[in-house]
């Protein structure tokens, strides 16, 4: 399973410039004035893991295939996009199959970059974003809703289920997340939801673009003290980037890249923490499968039991799961190899019950 994420945000909040960053693509235009995205920007890139080439110094495999992320980035939301303002209400299709939504909000001061409102206020960009979205979901929903009332005529089944639309929709119209309905959802409402791909159901990520200054100085603006706080309030994760110096950072080489990032006390890139935020707020974790021919990368949801992991690499696996030989990733860095990590008595045989580890180098055995 892919990670994928929807990039979204007011026009003119650096949300393309932060695409070409994440994704090295270098071909989403990004420029002084609102709409310049008009087609959504699509980009698979991959996940920046070091124990992968750790694993790949051991085994010397043919080739090192990393998990992926699916980025895209649409227009920019506008007040009333959806009826019909601006560009980005069309393009909202293209996030539905997202797993997670990254909303850029623009937490810097400039007077050479243009606001949509003419002012900076992170709170108010949020709440015309989301409002976008609820709108989309309500128009989505009453859609859906009455097909399941034509349905429900002498359908026990089908009745019940638009009886939870009614309540569904009622919530969202009072300015409810659909995210928020879901614990108390049925079976068959979730079913239905997850078929809608409802926007507002949606884990939300937010993303607070800053200048180079507010990098720098390791402190947070009142811009961003404010998302932080609405962040919090939500229960929702926050990354901080410079998209311009992320932007820059690209055709520098890796040592290059390391001294520019450390001259502004940053460890790692924004594609790294935006990838471990998405990731957390997931709830997804990785395994590494390692032989002569490949090492590689597999996303799975945490706690993942043994059998489903192995459906990840091919439902064969899954149906006709035998075992899983693991080895856990440090003891098979320090012990060098698998025949080594197998004497030394750290490689388990583990069954259908095994709950897969983030880090697992796991081997699976399986009859068709």
């Amino acid at each position: 399973m892919a990670l994928s994420i929807g990039i979204v945000g007011l026009p003119n909040v650096g949300k393309s410039t932060l695409f070409n960053a994440l994704t090295k693509a270098q071909k989403a235009e990004a420029a002084n004035y609102p709409f310049c995205t008009i087609e959504p920007n699509k980009a698979t890139v991959p996940v920046p893991d070091t124990r992968l080439q750790a694993l790949a110094a051991l085994v010397k495999p043919q080739k090192i295939v990393c998990a992926t992320v699916d980025f895209i980035d649409i227009a920019g939301l506008v007040r009333g996009a959806s009826k019909g303002e601006g560009l980005g209400n069309q393009f909202l299709a293209n996030i539905r199959e997202c797993a997670a939504i990254l909303e850029v909000v623009r937490c810097f001061d400039d007077d050479n970059i243009t606001h949509v409102d003419g002012k900076i206020d992170p709170l108010r960009d949020i709440e015309t974003i989301e409002t976008e979205l609820l709108l989309a979901d309500i128009q989505t929903l009453e859609k859906r809703l009455e097909r399941a009332r034509k349905a429900s005529k002498g359908d026990k089944a089908m009745a019940a289920l638009a009886s939870e639309l009614e309540t569904l929709l009622a919530s969202l119209n009072n300015g409810t997340r659909a995210a928020a309905c879901l614990e108390t959802a049925s079976d068959s409402l979730k079913t239905t939801l997850r078929e809608l791909g409802l926007l507002t159901a949606k884990p939300v990520i937010y993303c607070a673009n800053v200048n180079e200054e507010a990098l720098a100085a390791g402190t947070s603006n009142p811009h961003m003290q404010k998302l932080a706080e609405h962040a919090s309030r939500n229960n929702a994760k926050t990354v901080v980037v410079c998209a311009k110096i992320e932007e820059e950072l690209q055709g520098l080489s890796d040592e290059e890249q390391a001294e520019m990032l450390e001259s502004y006390g940053i460890t790692e890139s924004s594609l790294v923490r935006v990838i471990r935020t998405g990731y957390a707020t997931l709830g997804l974790a990785s395994y590494f499968t390692a032989g002569e021919k490949e090492v590689k990368a597999w996303t799975i949801p945490a706690g993942c039991k043994a059998p489903q992991a192995a459906g990840v690499i091919h439902t064969d696996f899954e149906h006709g799961f035998i075992r899983a030989e693991v080895i856990a990733f440090d003891d098979y860095v320090a012990l060098g190899s698998e025949a080594a990590a197998r004497s030394a008595g750290v490689l388990r045989v583990e069954g259908k019950e095994y709950c897969v580890k983030d880090g697992d180098v796991v081997h699976f055995l399986f009859n068709v």
